[in-house]
């Protein structure tokens, strides 16, 4: 059941069936496309889907489906039906053309597994089509539409003779016209043209009597006529007698072949209602190609889990325009059966209800929607929808009394089984009784365990749902720095309407915002105010959050190179210790048959003193020979104390060597800018005060250098840990005023070095001076974007926001 009875308008379903329309390629297809309905049986909802997506898969694997020739010759076929009618040429060819659309989707389909694409399969399964007819047809009718001149011997004949018949009258018509230009009463420029199926000659009106003819016409300014000169009006007149006759033989051929057709028009019949239905699933499969929509897991139990939902008439204006659709997660279940949505105007509430309304009709229509893979979706028995102003004259309804008269049909026919799309609750009274009656319907719906999605601004529906089992909140996300939508939906928390911020921005007085933020009541700007610094924290730690997953990544990324460096590393050292060894082998070898040589040497010249003493050096020079060789190391101590650090006063420039102050982090300078200097810290590259870098010398950077490249760097520990514990908050209040800006600057160049843009500087208010200390500071900053005073409800004048380049 579907409520209002133009419940296809209000959630804009009459667009997409235009939509499928033009993805059709014929009037066949097209009129599947208007008698397509909304299912409640989840057995017809998964066989349209599964039909589609066999479809959507033979597209993408490339298979050539015809294009065209989708035709409707359903009255045709009526009129074939009729014992002793016969079709016309147009009829004939209409059916050539279709019939061999038909035979080559029949031909695709036949040739692939029944596993592939069983659905498409069955519906081709009970089809019967003489393929000769097409071959009786094709024989008959040629290319152009006309029958051939071989259809019958008979009509070879008749053709042959009226050619013969017009070729004698034509040469002899071109002789009378010459003769006449000859005399000067034709023009030079008449030419033989056609009245009334004849070859006539236009001459001069005043020359109309000169020669013997019948006058077919008259030229419009009555100067010229048109005649038919009597030495051909015979033949003329046995060419249309053949003309005639080749007729009755057309006519006899078109009879005979109607005959050989008729015994097949109730197949033909469903051949065509199945070229048809072709047409119209190939539209749903194109149409699924060109939103990336597909067919969610279904199930038979009212529910859905929509992962990435679009719009897709808004999808397709956004792209128009050059902009980004921002997709929705939408769920609802048995937990969770109605999902109350809340958040500013334009935020985006509306839209989020009739994307929930329109996907959940296309789904049971048997339309792939744009959603992506793992989303869920159920079957529901009734949808019902009230958006919109349906105020009546006629019937003498307000608005709100509308709304009531559609929240009177919900309580009486929804269930369990249906799904509500309410867009406003409550509004259209005055606040407080509307807001208890919505609450009232509310809890009405919720206990017939109703599923559905509402929009509001109501406090009181925002409490009930978060106090109610079945039913969730739900936020339109705002960035409330900007005063934009971010169209973001988040469920599990109730919006704010940001009514006077978005006043405040558009313009109104202060004092108007002010008076009204009185008279709303602190309670109520309270809600607000905890609603909207709920909203800044969570943009705060989504930014934190995905600077920390592209750390992650880094991370990963440094982990593999290490891990294949160490791989490469003990690979090396292994083959290195091999070799040695082998070496090691070797010389102890030679050794000790060096040593083997000397001693028979001693002994055969009987131990004489100068052989003895010579084959001693000998052995010596050999056993010096074997000294390993003194490997230079460029390793340091392994502590340098800061005294043995050379350091150099004179200016910075490109290619010294620098550390930052205080620590023992060094680097090379790149470049230099007027106070600011570009370094590079291993492969770390940043822009850095000048007046915090101190130049060292080449050999104090060379006495640093090997710990800082070791695994366990001081440089990557001293930078995640600045990434870890870095705060955007500083409180410099209590401070004197030199100590504050030495923090201030240690705190912006740690932001600039780590990227980061939003900040916040506590310094009281107070009279004023260390806030003007601080900003005057802050001014000297290229980086520094815009400094501005907090809201006024978390300091205003006291803390200074800093937004960075």
């Amino acid at each position: 059941m579907l409520y209002p009875k133009n419940f296809e308008d209000k959630i804009g379903f009459d667009k997409i069936r235009q939509q499928l329309a033009e993805c059709c390629s014929g009037s066949l297809g097209r009129a599947f496309v208007q008698r397509m309905r909304f299912s409640e049986r989840y057995d017809v909802v998964h066989k349209l889907q599964s039909q589609t997506e066999e479809f959507r898969k033979l597209l993408a694997a490339g298979e050539a489906f015809p294009e065209g020739n989708f035709l409707d010759v359903s009255e045709s076929l009526q009129k074939a039906a009729i014992e002793g009618a016969f079709l016309s040429e147009e009829e004939f060819f209409d059916l050539r053309l279709s019939l061999g659309t038909l035979h080559k989707c029949l031909e695709i389909i036949a040739k692939k597994d029944d596993k592939e694409i069983p659905h498409l399969k069955e519906l081709s399964g009970g089809l019967a089509i003489d393929k000769l007819l097409l071959s009786e047809i094709e024989r008959v009718i040629d290319e152009r539409g006309k029958v051939r001149d071989n259809a019958s011997p008979e009509l070879r004949d008749i053709r042959g003779s009226i050619l013969r018949e017009q070729a004698s009258v034509r040469k002899k018509i071109e002789q009378i016209l010459r003769s006449l230009k000859a005399e000067g009463i034709a023009s030079d420029e008449a030419q033989l043209t056609v009245r009334e199926g004849r070859i006539v000659i236009p001459l001069p009106v005043e020359y109309k009597r000169r020669i013997k003819g019948f006058v077919h016409d008259t030229s419009a300014s009555g100067q010229t006529v048109f005649i038919e000169p009597a030495e051909v009006l015979e033949i003329n007149n046995e060419i249309r007698e053949l003309m005639a006759e080749e007729r009755r033989e057309i006519v006899r051929i078109l009879t005979r072949l109607t005959t050989r057709l008729r015994p097949h028009v109730e197949d033909l019949k469903k051949g065509y209602f199945f070229l048809g239905l072709m047409d119209f699933i190939r539209a749903k499969a194109r149409f699924a190609m060109h939103f990336k929509a597909i067919f969610p897991e279904l199930h038979k139990k009212p529910m859905l889990q929509w992962i990435g939902a679009r719009h897709p008439l808004l999808q397709q204006h956004l792209q128009e325009v050059g902009r980004n659709i921002v997709p929705l997660n939408i769920r609802l279940d048995d937990k969770n059966r109605i999902l109350l949505i809340s958040g500013p105007n334009a935020g985006g509430k509306s839209v989020c209800l009739k994307t929930t309304g329109l996907l959940q009709y296309m789904l049971q229509c048997g339309i792939p929607i744009p959603v992506e893979e793992g989303s869920r979706a159920g079957i529901f028995q009734h949808l019902f929808i009230d958006i919109g102003d349906e105020q009546s004259i006629d019937n003498d309804l307000s608005t709100y009394s509308s709304h009531l008269k559609n929240m009177k049909a919900f309580l009486q026919l929804a269930d369990n089984q249906s799904l509500c799309l309410i867009d406003e609750f409550g509004t259209g009274t005055e606040p407080q009784f509307g807001g208890a009656i919505a609450e009232a319907i509310l809890e009405q719906l919720n206990e017939r365990k109703v599923y559905g999605v509402i929009t509001t601004h109501y406090a009181n529906l925002k409490f009930y749902a978060e106090n109610t089992p079945g039913i969730i909140n739900g936020a339109m996300r705002y960035n409330v720095e900007a005063l934009e939508p971010l169209f973001e939906l988040e469920i599990g928390k109730p919006g704010s309407s940001f009514a006077l911020e978005i006043a405040q921005k558009i313009g109104l007085p202060r004092v108007v915002t002010q008076s009204a933020r009185q008279k709303v009541g602190k309670d109520k700007i309270d809600i607000e105010k905890l609603l909207k610094d709920l909203e800044i924290e969570k943009q705060f730690y989504k930014e934190k959050n995905d600077l920390l997953q592209t750390e992650k990544q880094l991370l990963a990324k440094t982990q593999a190179e290490y891990n294949r460096l160490r791989d490469f590393i003990e690979t090396n050292r292994k083959q290195l210790i091999n070799e040695a060894k082998a070496e090691a082998k070797r010389i102890v070898q030679e050794a000790n048959q060096k040593i083997e040589n000397t001693i028979r040497q001693i002994r055969e010249q009987q131990a004489e003193k100068e052989s003895t003493k010579q084959l001693r050096q000998e052995l010596e020079t050999f056993s010096r020979q074997l000294q390993p060789e003194e490997i230079k190391t460029i390793s340091k101590p392994a502590n340098v104390e800061k005294s043995e650090i050379e350091l150099d006063d004179s200016p910075i420039e490109v290619g010294d060597y620098i550390r930052l102050k205080g620590t023992e982090t060094v680097g090379e300078v790149v470049a230099v800018k007027g106070k600011e200097a570009s370094i590079v810290i291993g492969e770390l590259k940043s822009t850095v005060k000048i007046n915090r870098l101190e130049k060292i010398s080449r050999k104090s950077y060379r006495q640093l250098m090997p710990e800082k490249a070791a695994p366990s760097s001081n440089v990557g520990i001293d930078l995640n840990e600045k990434m870890s514990h870095f705060s955007f908050d500083l409180d410099v209040r209590g401070k004197r005023a030199e100590e504050a800006l030495t923090e201030v600057s240690q705190f912006i160049d740690d932001a600039i070095m780590l990227s980061h843009q939003h900040l916040r500087i506590v310094h009281g208010k107070g009279d004023g001076i260390l806030r003007t200390l601080i900003r005057d500071h802050l001014r000297k900053y290229k980086e520094v974007l815009r400094l501005e005073d907090e809201h006024a409800d978390r300091g205003g004048a006291g803390i200074t926001l800093v937004t960075l380049r």
